[in-house]
Parts: structure tokens; C-alpha cells; sequence
């Protein structure tokens, strides 16, 4: 356990040694600052015009459904293009700088080389997950939204984020070329994302109801409604499980093709 903390410490360390991690992240902070900002003036003004109207004002809205949830569901559509770029270096970057051949010489594992850089991957997206506390904690200090549906919502946000970053270190490791990883990491976020909106122009039947299973985004939906349903966690948790068997064989294969 000491040898993948060691590596993901490692990890970390090289996003930050970087601007990877600071570009990342402050574009993230960026554009949820942004869209935060919309939504908020947009719950005011909603909550205005119902005022207005006799309809109850701000206790008619619930913070949570028109505010809170629409934000996380634009997370989602960020974490689409952003995550492409903390996995592209993974593997990529050591083969092309020639320490892969060390590393795999080191007397370390394959499951430990790859479950440290996978910690050290998902150690930088949480602290991208953690700017936006600040925005939440905005939320509970002048109003009362629910704190379950918030706390249900960052865990699936995480397990979502694991899947991404399983695939992204897989395809990471399939070549030297951090822009082709990039890139090819950002083509199966996308299959992932639209393969229900395929399925649902489909005629129905086993088609519609397996696209509709294997859309990454759709089993996120519970989540964001403060439900945690051991069949989502299941297919997050077999997922990631799938994706760092698959960066395995590959390491594997390097490591006897060198």
C-alpha cells in the first residue's frame, strides 16, 4: 500500500510540477463560476416573478431542483473536455520521455503502477470537485438547501469521474502521443455520453434497454436526486474495475514487448 500512495504522491506532484493542474483547474473554477452565476440569477429572478404573483416567492422554489442540480448537470458537460487532459500524460508522457522502461524494471508491480496513478489522477480531480464547495457553502450560509441530495451528488460525480480517468489511463497507455490520447480519450467519453440518444431513436426493444445501461451519464441522474442505488454503483464500480484491467494487459504487454 506504502509503494501505490508513493506513486500517486508522485502523481500529484508531477500535475503540479506542471501547468497542467493549474490550467485544468482554474478553467474549471472559470466556467462553474459562470455558470453558477447564471443559475443564481436566474433562481432570483424565477423566485421574483413567483413573489410577484402570490405563488409563494423564494419558499416556492426548491434550491436543489432549480438551481443546484442544472449546475452539476453543466459539471458533467465540463468533465467531458477536462478529463482528457489530466489522464493524457499518464502513460503517454513516460513513454515518450523513455522512463516507462524504468519504471516497469522498478521492483513495483503492475497493479501498484497503475493504482498509484490512478489515486494521484483522482487526488487532482477532487481537489477540482473541492473549488466547488466554496459555491455550495455560498449556497447554505444565505439560504437551506438539502444537504443529502448535494453529498449523493459529489459521490456519483466521483464514481463518474473514476470511469472517466480508467478510460483515459487506458488509452493513455496505448501510445506516446499525448495529443492522439487526448483526443481518443475525449471520442469514448463521447460514445459513452451519446450511446443512450442512439438507443432512444431505436425501435425500443434489448437495443434501447442496453444503450440506456451503458450510458455512463444516465446512472448519474439518481444521484443528483439524493437516491444511491446499489445498480449504478455496481456499474461505476465494474467500470473503473474494467478499465484498469484493461491499462493492466496493456502495461503487461509493453513490459514484455520492451
Amino acid at each position: 500500500m506504502s509503494n501505490i500512495l508513493a506513486i500517486a504522491h508522485k502523481e500529484l506532484k508531477s500535475y503540479f510540477a506542471s501547468p497542467i493542474a493549474y490550467i485544468v483547474i482554474g478553467l474549471f473554477a472559470l466556467l462553474y463560476g459562470y455558470f453558477f452565476i447564471i443559475m443564481l440569477q436566474y433562481f432570483v429572478s424565477a423566485s421574483l416573478r413567483m413573489g410577484q404573483f402570490g405563488m409563494g416567492g423564494p419558499q416556492a422554489m426548491n434550491v436543489n431542483e432549480q438551481m443546484i442540480r442544472p449546475i452539476f448537470q453543466n459539471v458533467t458537460v465540463l468533465l467531458l473536455f477536462m478529463m482528457p487532459a489530466i489522464t493524457m500524460r499518464t502513460y503517454a508522457e513516460e513513454k515518450r520521455s523513455g522512463t516507462i522502461e524504468l519504471l516497469l524494471t522498478s521492483p513495483l508491480t503492475d497493479f501498484q503502477i497503475i493504482m498509484g496513478k490512478f489515486l494521484g489522477a483522482l487526488a487532482l480531480y477532487a481537489v477540482m470537485l473541492a473549488v466547488t464547495l466554496i459555491h455550495i457553502g455560498i449556497l447554505f450560509f444565505y439560504g437551506q438547501p438539502e444537504w443529502k441530495p448535494i453529498a449523493t451528488t459529489y459521490l456519483g460525480l466521483l464514481l463518474l469521474g473514476g470511469c472517466f480517468l480508467a478510460v483515459g489511463l487506458f488509452i493513455s497507455s496505448l501510445t506516446k502521443n499525448q495529443v492522439v490520447a487526448a483526443f481518443s480519450t475525449f471520442a469514448v467519453f463521447l460514445m459513452l455520453w451519446v450511446i443512450s440518444w442512439v438507443g432512444s431513436v431505436s425501435s425500443g426493444g434489448w437495443f434501447s434497454d442496453l444503450s440506456s445501461y451503458l450510458s455512463i451519464i444516465d446512472h448519474l441522474e439518481d444521484f443528483t436526486k439524493g437516491v444511491i442505488d446499489t445498480t449504478h454503483v455496481i456499474y461505476y464500480l465494474s467500470f473503473i474495475a474494467f478499465g484498469l484491467y484493461l491499462t493492466a494487459k496493456s502495461v503487461d504487454t509493453e513490459r514484455w514487448s520492451g
